[in-house]
């Protein structure tokens, strides 16, 4: 199998969702555990990035990622952040607030997630409408030289 393929297969497989705030303080917390260690990450509608980010790059997403999450989604619970193993975890899916649609449940035309977090070299989803310009400044000014 491919790593596009490989991709692919694990995008769509079985993933839990991070429904309380506690919760996804613990997934940050073992992320930032295993920075170091080949992740992806990649802002869907962006090019899909062909290196793993480093350590401290990594950090500094989740830490702006978090904030976005708990400014943008206004609830008391999570429920927008998704991962393999949350144990584990090797790939993790973060949804939009403001692009939301029907991301639990059943869909014929689920929307993608805003940011994927991946072991595995991520492919080009091709999101049907590019990213709004302020998500795009956001994930620009992250990882500006």
């Amino acid at each position: 199998m491919t790593d596009q393929q490989d991709f692919r297969t694990a995008f769509k497989s079985t993933f839990s969702g991070v429904l309380r705030w506690e919760h996804l303080d613990k997934l940050w917390e073992r992320l930032r555990a295993d920075a170091g260690n080949d992740w992806y990450l990649y802002a869907v509608g962006e090019q899909p990035p062909t290196e793993p980010v480093a350590g401290d790059a990594m950090s500094r997403f989740l830490d702006e990622i978090d904030l976005l999450l708990r400014k943008e989604h206004d609830e008391d619970y999570c429920g927008i952040v998704y991962v393999d193993d949350v144990q584990l975890p090797s790939f993790v899916k973060i949804f939009d607030p403001n692009n939301l649609g029907v991301s639990c449940g059943y869909s014929d035309n689920p929307p993608l997630p805003g940011w994927i977090l991946s072991k595995l070299p991520p492919v080009d989803l091709q999101a049907p409408v590019p990213q709004p310009g302020n998500r795009r400044r956001w994930w620009r000014r992250l990882f500006a030289s």
